[in-house]
């Protein structure tokens, strides 16, 4: 009897597969949000010198190679932990630590982020309102759905995915509408708002391919999931790469019509609300109010999904014994999501968004990304290349060449971040670094055996 209830214990305190192939596309596109062009489209045409649209094409192929590699690694080790379990199993179990910890930072700096920036608008738009309530309203809101279960998360993802999709196709429609009325259904094809061999130039491209990638960043959340998902050897793979497909053709119909509505040379009044203008010309100010409230709830649905990410990755290494396992190996029993990793993540977007300052929290959150970008293909290359040595045919394409793209255009990315983003980035890996060598006494005990409470 007695082994009996503990089985039954343990079973109900083990994520649930419950999510479909649908619930984990829905999941990724809402995390990286349909409408994620909007505040970059400014700056990456002006960094590309007017080349957006070819700057999202070549950031498309740059993020394939990584979203495969996370969809291989998804079904070698189907569990919760994503870039830390693929890492840790392929590579060795300190660096594992690293990739979790590194994937830490940015996990939680993209629902604060999110919070930072939501808050301070509703506040703009709301004045009476302060502030530090808005940040409290926001986290509380994103938190209490996440603990109420995987289930109620994509319930939400549905309503806002569909405000966003909805955001997205008005802006095609309208500026289809406005580019044919006002100069032919010709006005359509214009080549040069993909390449213009006047303004060209190979630096500047891939500038504006550093930045555009920002519109892909969260992709990889989807194989945090692997536990809760019902086939996620099949469907991991899949939702990485339809996630990164379907955000390309998005993206790039959005920067390519703007690009064409809005031309090279124009100035822009502010490049970071570029968008905003450009929805006020084509469809007035009712497009463009409604432009900014699906602004607003693009923040909401980021933080939320990024906020589950970030609690499934703390799960995992919370069960494995490198977190305390009281604290962060929790699942609720009723709700069967990790709930304290949640409220501790909630705590951290609240009290963040009062001290955390929005530039910095920018600047940062790309430098833990692609460390895991890089550790994830590499661990492709080591698993199945080195490992179960498939390499022939096709396999030299998959398990070699393509995660070695990957790895080296993630290191190009990750190597011309700002200053700023690699000092703190380096300092957060240096501070892992130090707790990894506490528990591990100096690496002379394996992190398999270690067991915090």
């Amino acid at each position: 009897m007695a082994a009996s209830a503990n089985e039954a214990k343990t079973e109900s305190q083990q994520l649930r597969r419950v999510l479909t192939r649908f619930d984990l596309v829905l999941y990724g596109l809402v995390i990286v949000t349909p409408t994620a062009a909007y505040p970059v489209f400014g700056i990456v045409q002006q960094a590309s010198n007017g080349h957006a649209a070819l700057a999202y094409l070549a950031a498309m192929v740059a993020m394939l190679f990584t979203a495969a590699s996370y969809g291989k690694m998804a079904a070698a080790y189907p569990a919760a932990g994503s870039t830390y379990t693929y890492a840790r199993n392929a590579l060795h179990e300190g660096v594992g630590f690293l990739a979790g910890w590194s994937m830490m930072l940015d996990y939680v700096l993209v629902p604060l982020l999110s919070a930072v920036y939501v808050s301070i608008t509703a506040a703009r738009i709301f004045p009476s309102i302060p502030y530090p309530v808005w940040a409290f309203l926001f986290a509380a809101f994103v938190t209490i759905t996440n603990v109420r279960g995987i289930h109620v998360t994509v319930r939400a993802n549905q309503i806002m995915m569909a405000l966003m999709s909805v955001s997205a196709l008005s802006f095609v429609g309208f500026a289809v509408s406005y580019l044919a009325g006002s100069s032919g259904v010709s006005a359509l094809i214009e080549p040069r708002a993909i390449f213009n061999a006047e303004t060209f130039a190979v630096g500047p491209l891939m500038l504006g391919v550093g930045i555009a990638t920002l519109s892909y960043l969260g992709f990889d959340a989807v194989s945090t999931l692997a536990e809760e998902s019902r086939h996620p050897e099949k469907d991991i793979r899949f939702a990485t790469v339809a996630v990164c497909i379907l955000q390309t053709l998005l993206c790039f119909l959005i920067v390519y019509l703007a690009a064409i509505v809005w031309p090279f040379g124009k100035p822009f009044g502010n490049a970071e609300t570029a968008i905003l203008d450009i929805s006020q010309l084509i469809g007035g100010r009712t497009l463009f109010g409604f432009t900014t409230f699906v602004l607003l709830v693009a923040g909401v649905a980021s933080s939320l999904t990024s906020q589950a990410g970030a609690a499934r990755l703390l799960y995992g290494m919370g069960r494995d014994g490198l977190l305390p396992k009281r604290l962060f190996g929790y699942i609720h029993p009723r709700y069967a999501t990790p709930s304290r990793s949640i409220l501790l993540m909630g705590a951290l977007s609240f009290f963040g968004a009062l001290i955390a300052g929005f530039q910095l929290l920018v600047e940062l959150v790309n430098f833990g990304a692609f460390v895991g970008f890089i550790l994830v293909n590499l661990s492709v290359i080591r698993h199945y290349y080195l490992r179960l040595g498939q390499r022939s045919g096709r396999h030299f394409w998959t398990n070699l060449i393509f995660p070695a793209s990957g790895t080296i255009v993630s290191t190009y990315v990750w190597l011309n971040l700002s200053a700023n983003a690699k000092l703190v980035g380096f300092a957060w890996l240096g501070i892992g670094l130090v707790y990894l060598l506490l528990l591990t006494k100096a690496f002379r005990q394996p992190t398999r055996s270690l067991e915090l409470p």
